[in-house]
């Protein structure tokens, strides 16, 4: 497992909109039109770039390129909206493998068991004893793992799947049409395995798997993608490129 601490980073990051700078912007070039204060409220250059880095590494880099036109169309409709943090969301779980480890060790198992919060204790017993087993965390002190197993949850309020200040609670979050669709391209970037329905990425649609397949296969969607389902196996195939799926379900 490849492990930094970018969860740490973002999970401090106190202006959101530097996502959408640096989608389009260096920090370079942004600084030679006024300086980091033109742009943001964080205070210091070392900060800016502490945040540049993390948000570049772990947001904005697309193992998969077809991804990047869907992000890109949604931020400059949206802004960083809260559909936008779902997408961003999932492409940071498919880039940095220490947060997908902890979505899928801790914060989904007490989403589907129907739980109402998690809390800091339950993190970072999750990563002590990921310690324990991956020699890229031996060097992290313990006070680290207690930033690490905080700053986790403050990340998963800011992509709004968790609420309030000390003691989180779990939000309850469905996606819309619009968002389901999008899961569905975004999940096809992602999984190698030819059955969708073996895909452990599944998680990430916020539903049990025997209501994605449900929803999936809804005549509604037919327009987006093609299906092929045998009661076992489920393929599917976008119908629409990714250039242009954002537009075609934003049509008025």
């Amino acid at each position: 497992m490849t492990l930094n601490s970018d969860i740490n980073i973002l999970g401090g990051l106190p202006d959101l909109n530097l996502i959408k700078h640096f989608m389009t912007d260096s920090i370079e070039s942004l600084n030679s039109r006024g300086g980091h204060r033109s742009y943001t409220a964080i205070k210091t250059d070392k900060s800016v770039h502490r945040f540049e880095k993390a948000i570049t590494d772990t947001l904005l880099t697309f193992k998969n390129i077809k991804l990047k036109p869907i992000i890109t169309h949604i931020v400059s409709a949206e802004s960083i909206s809260k559909d936008c943090l779902f997408l961003f969301f999932l492409n940071a779980s498919n880039n940095n493998e220490l947060l997908n480890y902890l979505n899928e060790s801790v914060y989904f198992p007490a989403l589907y068991s129907g739980r109402v919060s998690i809390k800091t204790t339950e993190v970072l017993a999750c990563l002590t004893d990921l310690k324990q087993t991956e020699p890229e965390l031996h060097k992290w002190s313990d006070s680290t793992l207690k930033v690490t197993a905080s700053k986790y949850l403050t990340l998963l309020k800011k992509f709004h799947f968790m609420d309030g200040s000390v003691n989180k609670t779990i939000t309850h979050t469905y996606l819309n049409d619009k968002m389901f669709v999008l899961f569905v391209y975004w999940l096809l970037t992602v999984e190698q395995k030819p059955n969708i329905l073996e895909s452990p990425w599944l998680n990430y649609s916020f539903s049990e798997k025997r209501f994605f397949l449900e929803r999936v296969l809804q005549k509604k969607f037919s327009k987006y993608y093609n299906l092929n389902f045998n009661g076992d196996k489920l393929t599917i195939e976008p119908r629409i490129s990714y250039q242009n799926i954002y537009d075609e379900l934003t049509k008025s």
